[in-house]
């Protein structure tokens, strides 16, 4: 492990979250020599590129997480026009990306022996921690913030076992207390702070590049909330760049709700450092963080690939939601659909070049938040259980 902004390295085996030296965060270094041939023939899970993942092959904890599905979207594609393909992460095993990062995650925490795991959530993380902390048997301390977690991911949290409890306050103040309670080694926190998450999560930066045949795309865009995919999916794709598996790299580019752009709005104005939005507030409730602990490694992924940041609306994130599944069959919620918002809202304004091709990263299933699904289709229609009656709605005259 080694920290990004001094340098100072760690070894794999400690418990630490950030930088002792200066505080900032911290990543794994992984770089093994081998060849892409290796991945040939082997099971499409995230597993298949185990050597880049630094964890101990004999404790893998799994529930068949990655390989999820690439979809072109011809429809959208066409409308737009630019290449366009899809990586639904709605298809994994508790219906979000985080699995893939919980599933390294979890497996560090069984290599280091401890017994309960923890973390903060506005709901993906908590229902993908609680699955895979049952699957290891571990005890699993979940804090959401009171009422700002949508019912499909409490749900699942709960279901899975875990011990849930609702703090007053936002997804960032509730982060703070569990770190406390980390640092004090009463559990083993698994927020994207720790860095065997993201490990887990660049899978998804491997996954599109060999669903390409072995090239990067133009850009992939995805949704910004705690920022760890973003780096993540940039780390992967480096990763592979420098194993000289693909010859050239991809403009990351974020998007994040109006009421919660910490990270867009440090790119707009061209900061190397994000300021804190100490209310932040979205419908898209996976993305409504203010103080977003990535926030670095986000910024440098963006730098890094001469990629971008944008906000867009609410308003706009429920138009592309219903747009991608209407138009693509593509049903997601509302925070993965901001990169479909945001991908509009690029070609709108000229920043995505037509003919570009583009991968939007979507990172949580349609029914994660079922509430904000049904409010945005109308009521069924009553009729009398007769031919009459169906007759005069399919043909009416």
């Amino acid at each position: 492990m080694k920290c990004i902004t001094c340098g100072e390295q760690y070894g794999l085996d400690e418990i630490i979250y950030t930088c002792i030296k200066c505080g900032s965060t911290l990543e794994i270094v992984c770089r093994p020599d081998v060849s892409k041939d290796i991945f040939n023939c082997r099971k499409s899970t995230m597993w298949k590129y185990k050597e880049f993942m630094p964890v101990d092959e004999s404790k893998i904890v799994s529930l068949e997480e990655g390989g999820t599905p690439f979809c072109k979207c011809q429809n959208l594609g066409d409308k737009l026009g630019i290449e366009l393909y899809v990586k639904v992460e709605g298809s994994n095993p508790t219906g979000s990306f985080k699995d893939r990062g919980m599933s390294v995650g979890i497996t560090k925490a069984v290599e280091l022996g401890v017994n309960t795991v923890g973390c903060a959530s506005t709901g993906n993380t908590s229902a993908s921690l609680a699955a895979y902390a049952a699957r290891a048997g571990k005890r699993c301390i979940v804090l959401l913030p009171s009422g700002k977690v949508a019912l499909g991911k409490l749900a699942q949290a709960m279901f899975h076992g875990a011990e849930v409890l609702s703090v007053n306050g936002n997804f960032d103040e509730a982060l703070e207390t569990i770190t406390a309670l980390a640092l004090e080694g009463q559990l083993y926190l698994l927020n994207s702070v720790n860095p065997f998450r993201l490990e887990g999560q660049k899978s998804i930066g491997f996954e599109v590049v060999d669903d390409l045949g072995w090239k990067s795309p133009d850009r992939i865009i995805l949704p910004v909330g705690n920022a760890g995919n973003i780096s993540a999916i940039w780390k992967g794709v480096k990763e592979f760049h420098e194993a000289g598996f693909i010859e050239d790299l991809p403009m990351m580019t974020g998007i994040q709700a109006v009421g919660a752009a910490p990270i867009a709005n440090a790119v707009r104005n061209g900061k190397n450092s994000i300021e804190i939005v100490t209310n932040p507030e979205t419908i898209a409730t996976a993305i409504r963080i203010g103080a977003p602990v990535s926030a670095q490694k986000a910024l440098r992924a963006i730098y890094e690939s001469n990629g971008m940041a944008e906000t867009v609306t609410d308003d706009e994130i429920l138009d592309a939601q219903k747009l991608l599944a209407r138009t693509e069959g593509i049903g997601v919620e509302p925070a993965s659909a901001a990169s479909i918002a945001g991908l509009i809202k690029l070609v709108e304004n000229g920043e995505v070049d037509k003919g570009e091709q583009v991968v939007c990263i979507v990172t949580g299933h349609l029914l994660k938040d079922p509430n904000t699904a049904i409010n945005a289709c109308v009521e069924p229609v009553e009729i009398e259980a007769s031919v009459e009656a169906l007759s005069k709605i399919i043909n009416p005259r």
